[in-house]
Protein backbone atom coordinates (compact mmCIF):
# COMPACT_ATOMS: atom_id res chain seq x y z
CA UNK A 1 0.00 0.00 0.00
CA UNK A 2 1.07 3.48 -1.32
CA UNK A 3 1.33 6.46 1.55
CA UNK A 4 1.72 10.29 -0.46
CA UNK A 5 3.21 12.60 2.05
CA UNK A 6 3.04 15.84 0.77
CA UNK A 7 5.50 19.16 2.17
CA UNK A 8 3.90 22.23 2.14
CA UNK A 9 4.43 25.56 3.10
CA UNK A 10 5.25 29.56 2.47
CA UNK A 11 9.04 29.75 0.65
CA UNK A 12 11.67 30.09 2.58
CA UNK A 13 10.58 27.65 5.36
CA UNK A 14 12.74 24.77 4.32
CA UNK A 15 10.29 22.57 3.40
CA UNK A 16 12.40 20.87 0.66
CA UNK A 17 15.42 20.21 2.59
CA UNK A 18 12.78 18.42 5.28
CA UNK A 19 11.23 17.08 2.15
CA UNK A 20 14.68 15.87 0.81
CA UNK A 21 15.79 13.95 4.11
CA UNK A 22 11.98 12.33 4.56
CA UNK A 23 12.81 10.70 1.09
CA UNK A 24 16.53 9.93 1.87
CA UNK A 25 15.73 8.19 5.73
CA UNK A 26 12.14 6.79 3.97
CA UNK A 27 14.39 5.01 1.45
CA UNK A 28 15.59 2.54 3.67
CA UNK A 29 11.90 1.63 4.55
CA UNK A 30 10.54 1.04 0.98
CA UNK A 31 10.92 2.32 -2.13
CA UNK A 32 10.06 5.94 -2.76
CA UNK A 33 8.93 8.26 -5.58
CA UNK A 34 9.91 12.12 -4.80
CA UNK A 35 8.20 14.16 -7.05
CA UNK A 36 9.51 18.05 -7.02
CA UNK A 37 6.53 20.20 -7.54
CA UNK A 38 8.13 23.17 -7.47
CA UNK A 39 9.04 24.76 -10.41
CA UNK A 40 12.28 26.04 -8.71
CA UNK A 41 13.26 22.62 -9.14
CA UNK A 42 15.69 22.21 -6.40
CA UNK A 43 14.70 19.02 -4.65
CA UNK A 44 17.56 17.25 -6.78
CA UNK A 45 20.42 19.52 -5.28
CA UNK A 46 19.39 18.46 -1.99
CA UNK A 47 19.18 14.58 -2.46
CA UNK A 48 22.63 15.32 -4.35
CA UNK A 49 21.18 14.01 -7.73
CA UNK A 50 20.47 16.17 -11.45
CA UNK A 51 17.36 16.74 -12.54
CA UNK A 52 16.92 15.11 -15.98
CA UNK A 53 13.28 15.73 -18.02
CA UNK A 54 10.44 17.70 -16.36
CA UNK A 55 6.65 16.90 -16.46
CA UNK A 56 6.07 19.98 -17.46
CA UNK A 57 7.89 20.28 -20.79
CA UNK A 58 6.42 16.58 -21.63
CA UNK A 59 2.89 18.60 -21.54
CA UNK A 60 3.77 21.68 -23.02
CA UNK A 61 5.53 18.69 -25.99
CA UNK A 62 2.10 17.11 -26.02
CA UNK A 63 -0.14 20.37 -26.70
CA UNK A 64 2.12 21.82 -28.89
CA UNK A 65 1.71 18.76 -31.29
CA UNK A 66 -1.96 18.34 -30.76
CA UNK A 67 -2.39 21.79 -31.69
CA UNK A 68 -0.16 21.78 -34.86
CA UNK A 69 -1.87 18.66 -36.03
CA UNK A 70 1.23 16.66 -35.46
CA UNK A 71 0.20 14.40 -32.59
CA UNK A 72 -0.30 10.54 -33.65
CA UNK A 73 -3.87 9.37 -34.09
CA UNK A 74 -3.24 5.62 -33.35
CA UNK A 75 -1.63 6.83 -29.97
CA UNK A 76 -4.05 8.15 -26.86
CA UNK A 77 -2.80 11.39 -25.27
CA UNK A 78 -2.88 9.16 -22.01
CA UNK A 79 -1.39 6.56 -23.24
CA UNK A 80 1.55 9.25 -24.62
CA UNK A 81 2.04 10.61 -21.08
CA UNK A 82 1.67 7.36 -19.47
CA UNK A 83 4.98 6.89 -21.25
CA UNK A 84 6.81 10.06 -21.19
CA UNK A 85 6.12 10.32 -17.75
CA UNK A 86 7.89 6.89 -17.17
CA UNK A 87 10.52 7.37 -19.55
CA UNK A 88 11.42 10.73 -17.29
CA UNK A 89 12.09 9.18 -14.02
CA UNK A 90 15.53 9.46 -12.58
CA UNK A 91 16.33 6.39 -10.81
CA UNK A 92 18.26 6.21 -7.59
CA UNK A 93 19.26 4.23 -5.33
CA UNK A 94 15.97 3.60 -3.20
CA UNK A 95 13.84 6.44 -4.85
CA UNK A 96 13.27 7.75 -8.12
CA UNK A 97 13.21 11.26 -8.63
CA UNK A 98 10.23 12.85 -11.17
CA UNK A 99 10.78 17.01 -11.89
CA UNK A 100 7.16 18.51 -13.01
CA UNK A 101 8.73 21.66 -13.61
CA UNK A 102 7.25 24.44 -15.20
CA UNK A 103 4.88 25.23 -18.49
CA UNK A 104 6.85 26.85 -20.68
CA UNK A 105 4.05 28.46 -22.70
CA UNK A 106 1.28 30.31 -22.46
CA UNK A 107 -2.54 28.58 -22.22
CA UNK A 108 -4.91 26.45 -20.62
CA UNK A 109 -3.22 22.83 -19.52
CA UNK A 110 -6.88 21.76 -17.90
CA UNK A 111 -7.39 19.36 -19.78
CA UNK A 112 -3.45 17.80 -20.07
CA UNK A 113 -3.14 18.53 -15.99
CA UNK A 114 -5.78 16.13 -15.26
CA UNK A 115 -4.59 13.30 -17.98
CA UNK A 116 -1.29 14.22 -15.84
CA UNK A 117 -2.82 13.36 -12.74
CA UNK A 118 -3.98 9.78 -13.81
CA UNK A 119 -0.48 9.18 -15.02
CA UNK A 120 1.10 10.06 -11.46
CA UNK A 121 -1.31 8.48 -9.60
CA UNK A 122 -1.41 5.42 -11.48
CA UNK A 123 2.53 5.58 -11.39
CA UNK A 124 2.86 6.20 -7.46
CA UNK A 125 1.27 2.94 -6.99
CA UNK A 126 4.32 1.19 -7.70
CA UNK A 127 6.10 2.25 -4.46
CA UNK A 128 6.09 2.20 -1.08
CA UNK A 129 6.06 6.03 -0.21
CA UNK A 130 5.28 8.75 -2.66
CA UNK A 131 6.89 12.56 -1.03
CA UNK A 132 6.01 15.46 -2.78
CA UNK A 133 8.20 18.27 -2.15
CA UNK A 134 5.23 21.37 -3.33
CA UNK A 135 5.59 24.76 -4.50
CA UNK A 136 5.67 27.75 -2.22
CA UNK A 137 1.91 28.11 -0.97
CA UNK A 138 -1.05 25.66 -2.06
CA UNK A 139 -1.03 25.71 -6.03
CA UNK A 140 -0.08 22.36 -6.10
CA UNK A 141 -3.05 21.18 -3.98
CA UNK A 142 -5.40 23.18 -5.27
CA UNK A 143 -4.75 21.81 -8.65
CA UNK A 144 -4.57 18.83 -7.20
CA UNK A 145 -1.94 17.00 -9.21
CA UNK A 146 -2.33 14.18 -6.89
CA UNK A 147 -5.96 12.98 -6.39
CA UNK A 148 -5.19 11.85 -2.45
CA UNK A 149 -2.69 12.48 0.28
CA UNK A 150 -2.27 10.38 3.56
CA UNK A 151 -0.01 13.14 5.20
CA UNK A 152 -0.07 16.72 4.35
CA UNK A 153 2.87 18.61 6.44
CA UNK A 154 2.97 22.33 6.10
CA UNK A 155 5.74 23.94 7.78
CA UNK A 156 6.71 26.91 9.42
CA UNK A 157 9.38 28.98 10.96
CA UNK A 158 9.24 30.65 13.83
CA UNK A 159 7.49 33.68 13.46
CA UNK A 160 3.76 34.22 13.65
CA UNK A 161 3.15 35.06 10.54
CA UNK A 162 4.44 31.85 9.31
CA UNK A 163 1.86 29.82 11.28
CA UNK A 164 -0.94 32.17 10.29
CA UNK A 165 0.07 31.36 6.81
CA UNK A 166 0.25 27.76 7.55
CA UNK A 167 -3.44 27.81 9.15
CA UNK A 168 -4.66 29.77 6.13
CA UNK A 169 -3.37 26.61 3.95
CA UNK A 170 -5.00 24.16 6.16
CA UNK A 171 -8.19 25.69 5.88
CA UNK A 172 -7.78 25.87 2.23
CA UNK A 173 -6.94 22.18 1.72
CA UNK A 174 -9.78 21.32 3.62
CA UNK A 175 -12.14 23.42 1.67
CA UNK A 176 -10.21 21.82 -1.83
CA UNK A 177 -9.59 18.27 -1.51
CA UNK A 178 -12.06 15.38 -0.08
CA UNK A 179 -8.79 13.11 0.48
CA UNK A 180 -6.67 14.47 2.89
CA UNK A 181 -5.33 12.34 5.80
CA UNK A 182 -3.70 13.85 8.63
CA UNK A 183 -3.05 17.65 8.69
CA UNK A 184 0.46 18.68 10.85
CA UNK A 185 2.46 21.51 11.63
CA UNK A 186 6.28 21.63 11.88
CA UNK A 187 7.98 24.55 12.86
CA UNK A 188 10.98 24.59 11.46
CA UNK A 189 14.17 26.42 12.53
CA UNK A 190 13.16 26.61 16.44
CA UNK A 191 16.01 28.10 18.48
CA UNK A 192 15.16 27.32 22.25
CA UNK A 193 12.03 25.63 22.03
CA UNK A 194 8.64 27.05 21.42
CA UNK A 195 7.88 30.80 22.52
CA UNK A 196 4.68 30.58 24.10
CA UNK A 197 3.33 33.28 22.08
CA UNK A 198 3.53 31.12 19.14
CA UNK A 199 2.47 28.25 21.18
CA UNK A 200 -0.41 30.19 21.96
CA UNK A 201 -1.19 30.82 18.01
CA UNK A 202 -0.71 26.96 17.21
CA UNK A 203 -3.63 26.10 20.00
CA UNK A 204 -5.60 28.99 18.26
CA UNK A 205 -5.78 27.65 15.25
CA UNK A 206 -6.08 23.80 16.56
CA UNK A 207 -2.78 22.39 14.61
CA UNK A 208 -1.43 19.16 15.60
CA UNK A 209 1.89 20.02 15.98
CA UNK A 210 3.81 17.33 14.49
CA UNK A 211 7.41 18.15 15.67
CA UNK A 212 9.77 21.13 16.56
CA UNK A 213 12.97 20.78 14.68
CA UNK A 214 15.97 23.10 16.15
CA UNK A 215 18.04 25.18 14.04
CA UNK A 216 21.31 22.88 12.23
CA UNK A 217 24.19 25.19 12.66
CA UNK A 218 25.41 21.91 9.68
CA UNK A 219 23.29 22.84 7.01
CA UNK A 220 25.00 26.22 6.30
CA UNK A 221 28.37 24.76 5.62
CA UNK A 222 26.99 22.10 2.93
CA UNK A 223 25.29 24.70 1.16
CA UNK A 224 28.26 27.15 1.06
CA UNK A 225 29.93 24.13 -0.48
CA UNK A 226 27.56 22.82 -2.44
CA UNK A 227 26.70 19.58 -0.93
CA UNK A 228 23.37 18.01 -0.65
CA UNK A 229 21.49 17.82 2.41
CA UNK A 230 21.61 14.10 2.62
CA UNK A 231 25.29 14.45 3.82
CA UNK A 232 24.23 16.42 7.68
CA UNK A 233 25.79 14.18 10.01
CA UNK A 234 23.91 11.27 12.04
CA UNK A 235 23.50 13.44 15.23
CA UNK A 236 22.63 16.82 13.58
CA UNK A 237 19.53 18.40 14.66
CA UNK A 238 17.64 18.34 11.10
CA UNK A 239 18.69 14.78 10.50
CA UNK A 240 17.41 14.28 14.23
CA UNK A 241 14.15 16.20 13.58
CA UNK A 242 13.09 14.50 10.57
CA UNK A 243 14.07 11.25 11.89
CA UNK A 244 11.37 12.09 15.01
CA UNK A 245 8.72 13.70 12.47
CA UNK A 246 9.11 10.01 10.46
CA UNK A 247 8.33 7.88 13.86
CA UNK A 248 5.23 10.44 14.55
CA UNK A 249 3.06 10.46 12.32
CA UNK A 250 3.65 6.77 11.94
CA UNK A 251 5.63 6.12 8.39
Amino acid sequence: MTTTVVVAGKGGTGKTTISALLVHLLSQKGVVLAIDADPATNLNQALGVPVGETVGRIREEMSQSVQTGAFSPTLSKQEYLDGRIRAALDEYKGFDLLAIGRPEGPGCYCAANNMLRLSIDKLGQNYRYVVIDSEAGMEHISRQTTRDVDILLIVSDLTQRGIRTAAAMKSLVRELRTSVGKVCLVVNRSLNGLPPEIEETINKYNFELMATIRQDPNLAELEVKGLPTTQLPQDSPLRTGVTQLIDRVGL
